[in-house]
């Protein structure tokens, strides 16, 4: 893609060519790095970048940024992460944390109390739960296993694709339930698994980031997370928070059983742990 500048100078230095020559070609690595990384990496003074900066028509380093991306980076990871950082002057851990607090809020906004409790209901009552989460969804498809299995449910994670995906889905019986993380948009394999729901007749649960799905991409039960604006890094702060929220409601419907299982596993950990 060929890049513009609001003003392009008819003459330019040797030093600005330099300068123009890099944000075309390293276009991605420009945009994540500072003014002091770039006059280093060039071997150019940070003043000439300033002046470079200035003679292109922007008032600033963070314009000239701004302006790039804007044309470079409408979509794809990359986008997203400059644009959140874009949205935070300067961006620090204490910055992000408070984001997430947003981002909690508009999550406990959006989602549906009598959806989680039917959620936990359903993981309570299902024979086997089976766990689709590909992608960076598939450290939350774990998380779910591993809090599951430790109250004595049975979890199985589904592979992510292909045919061992559908080796995976053929075992899913009618009682069984299908847990799936499908955030933005249904992945070809959550389509299957819906397609296959009406089937074989086994209960669904989503993950969904939107307020609208269309009735053929819907689950039994909805559970809405927000993850941040479309074009934003998308957080999994949210999803992880309504993770843990239903093992712990499922462990209270559970009630003295669940302490029972919990309590058998730390005593069996102590009987057979290592010798140290």
């Amino acid at each position: 893609m060929q890049l513009h500048l609001p003003n392009m100078p008819e003459q330019i230095t040797k030093s600005e060519s330099k300068i123009l020559d890099y944000i075309y070609n390293n276009t991605d690595e420009f945009l994540f790095s500072s003014i002091g990384a770039v006059s280093k990496k060039l071997g150019v003074s940070g003043t000439t970048i300033s002046r470079f900066v200035r003679h292109v028509g922007c008032e600033d380093y963070k314009e000239l940024k701004k302006y790039i991306a804007d044309q470079s980076m409408s979509e794809g990871p990359a986008a997203k992460i400059i644009e959140t950082l874009r949205s935070d002057r300067n961006f620090t851990a204490e910055n992000w944390i408070i984001r997430q607090q947003m981002y909690l809020q508009k999550t406990l906004e959006g989602l549906d109390e009598e959806e989680f409790q039917k959620a936990v209901t359903a993981l309570l009552s299902a024979h086997r739960v089976f766990i689709h989460a590909k992608s960076a969804s598939a450290a939350l498809g774990k998380l779910l296993m591993f809090r599951l299995r430790r109250l004595g449910i049975e979890a199985v994670l589904l592979p992510s694709g292909g045919s061992e995906m559908l080796e995976g889905l053929v075992n899913v019986k009618k009682e069984d339930l299908v847990v799936l993380f499908s955030f933005a948009k249904v992945s070809k394999e959550g389509k299957i698994i819906l397609r296959h729901q009406k089937k074989i007749g086994y209960r669904t649960i989503a993950f969904c980031s939107r307020t609208f799905i269309p009735k053929e991409e819907q689950a039994d039960i909805q559970l809405f997370v927000y993850r941040g604006e479309p074009n934003e890094y998308h957080s999994m702060t949210c999803p992880a928070a309504v993770v843990d929220a239903l093992v712990v409601a499922v462990s209270e419907q559970m009630g003295s059983e669940s302490v029972l299982r919990l309590s058998s596993l730390h005593e069996m950990k102590k009987q057979y742990a290592p010798d140290r």
